[in-house]
C-alpha cells in the first residue's frame, strides 16, 4: 500500500477498516439535485447563504463565511485581523502545517508553542510565558526582544476535537492588544466552559475536509461578530470586487469563495452534526473502556472545562510499559488490516519553517513520537471497533509474554 492510500479519508483496501471517513446519511443527495436541476452550481447560490447563516447560527458568531478550504479562511482570517509582513504569530506547534502556512502567506512570522501535557492543546503558560519574558511593550506596541519584530496575534489550533485552555490566553492577549485567531478546524461542535469553540476568540476558522466532523469534500469557513472584519473577509474572498459588473478591483483579492454545489452538501452534513458528535463520544468511550487496563496506553483525556467531540480517536504510547512504541504498533495494526496514522511532524521542526521563531517543544515532539489515532469514522461498525480494540490489546499481550512483532 502507497503512502498516497494511507491519506485519512483516501479509498483502503478491502477489509481494512480505514481510519476516518465521510458519513453520508441525510439531504445530500436532495440537495444537490436540487443544485443540478436549478443549475445554481458554481460559487453563487442559495445553499451558499443558508450554510453561512446555519453555521453562524450553529457556532452563536454574527457572520459567516464560506471560503474553498480551511486554510483559505485562515488566510484570510489573518489578513482580516490585520497580520502585516514581518510581524509574528504566536501558534500551535502541533497541528497540521497549515497554520503555519498562511501565517506566511501574509508574510509574517510563525512563533511555535508547545502542547501541554495534559489535553495536548497549545500550552497557555508558555504562551503567557514568551509574550511576557521574551516580549517588550513600546509606543503602544509589543515587540520580541530577540527578532525585534512586533508580536501582533495568538492563533490556538484546537486539535482532534477538543479546546485550546482558552481563558489564559484570551486575558493575556487583551492585556497587549493582540488579536486572536481561533484554527477550529478540527473541532465544530467543541466547547470551551460552556461556550462553542469558534466564538471564543476575535475570529475562527472550520474546515470540512473529507475527514472533518462534516464534509463538503474541501470546504471551509469564517466565523466572527466583527462586522468589518466580515465585509472585508467577504471581499477579499471574492477577488475584490469594487465593481463587479466593470470588473474594477482596486485591491488584490482572492478566488476563495465556496461553491453552491459543496454549500449544498454542507448545509445536509450540518443537520446531522449533533448526531455525528453524540456517535464520536460514544465511539471514544468505548475505546477508553476497553483500553483502561492496559499498561503504557494513554486515550487523549477531555477536561472537565472541556466538551470535546473526539474528532480524532488518539493515544499515547508509552514503549517502557506497552512494549513496543507507536510506529511498531502501526506496523502491527497494518498486518491486521487497521488504518491509524501518527501525529503531524511539529511545525517546529518542519524545514519548511527553520526560519520562524523556534522554541522547545518537547512534549509535542513526544506525541508526534508516541502517539496515534485509531478508526473512529461516524460509521464504525460496532464489530470492526473490537476488531481495533481487540487487536490493539493483542499486540501488547503479544509483547508481554515474550512474542515478536513479525510473528
Amino acid at each position: 500500500m502507497t503512502k498516497k492510500n494511507l491519506e485519512p479519508g483516501a479509498p483502503t483496501a478491502k477489509g481494512m477498516i480505514p481510519l476516518c471517513v465521510p458519513e453520508i446519511r441525510g439531504n445530500e443527495w436532495k440537495y444537490i439535485k436540487e443544485c443540478l436541476d436549478t443549475n445554481w452550481v458554481s460559487s453563487v447560490g442559495p445553499f451558499v447563504d443558508r450554510f453561512e447563516q446555519e453555521l453562524a447560527a450553529y457556532v452563536g458568531t454574527k457572520h459567516a463565511i464560506a471560503t474553498v478550504n480551511g486554510t483559505a479562511a485562515l488566510h484570510i482570517a489573518l489578513l482580516v485581523a490585520g497580520v502585516q509582513p514581518d510581524d509574528e504569530v504566536l501558534v500551535s506547534t502541533l497541528t497540521f502545517i497549515s497554520p503555519a502556512n498562511a501565517i506566511r502567506y501574509v508574510g509574517a512570522w510563525p512563533v511555535f508553542i508547545d502542547a501541554e501535557r495534559d489535553y495536548w492543546q497549545m500550552d497557555p503558560q508558555k504562551v503567557v510565558n514568551f509574550l511576557e519574558e521574551e516580549c517588550h511593550w513600546a509606543d503602544g506596541e509589543l515587540r520580541n526582544k530577540t527578532t525585534g519584530r512586533r508580536v501582533r496575534a495568538i492563533l490556538p489550533v484546537h486539535i482532534l476535537g477538543h479546546a485550546c485552555d482558552m481563558d489564559p490566553i484570551l486575558e493575556v492577549a487583551r492585556k497587549y492588544n493582540l488579536a486572536v485567531i481561533e484554527d477550529a478546524t478540527e473541532s465544530l461542535g467543541a466547547k470551551y466552559k460552556g461556550r462553542m469553540v469558534g466564538h471564543l476568540g476575535d475570529i475562527a476558522c472550520f474546515s470540512f475536509n473529507g475527514n472533518k466532523i462534516i464534509t463538503t469534500g474541501g470546504g471551509g469557513m469564517i466565523v466572527t461578530d466583527n462586522e468589518t472584519w466580515a465585509e472585508r473577509a467577504r471581499y477579499l474572498t471574492t477577488q475584490a470586487k469594487d465593481d463587479p459588473l466593470e470588473y474594477v478591483h482596486n485591491e488584490i483579492g482572492y478566488n476563495y469563495r465556496l461553491t453552491n454545489i459543496q454549500a449544498a452538501l454542507g448545509v445536509a452534513q450540518l443537520e446531522k452534526l449533533d448526531e455525528y458528535i453524540a456517535t464520536k463520544r460514544r465511539i471514544a468511550e468505548t475505546y477508553t473502556q476497553a483500553f483502561k487496563d492496559i499498561p503504557g496506553l494513554r486515550p487523549m483525556r477531555e477536561a472537565e472545562w472541556a466538551f470535546s467531540i473526539f474528532w480524532m480517536y488518539t493515544v499515547l504510547i508509552d514503549q517502557n510499559l506497552y512494549g513496543i512504541d507507536g510506529r511498531e504498533l502501526m506496523q502491527g495494526l497494518k498486518k491486521e488490516s487497521i488504518q491509524t496514522r501518527p501525529l503531524w511532524q511539529p511545525a517546529h521542526l518542519s524545514l519548511a519553517h527553520q526560519e520562524g521563531v523556534l522554541l522547545d517543544c518537547p512534549v509535542s515532539e513526544r506525541l508526534n513520537r508516541d502517539a496515534i489515532s485509531l478508526p473512529c469514522s461516524v460509521g464504525l461498525l460496532d464489530t470492526d471497533q473490537q476488531r481495533v480494540a481487540e487487536a490493539v490489546i493483542k499486540w501488547q499481550d503479544r509483547w508481554a509474554n515474550g512474542g515478536l512483532l513479525d510473528k
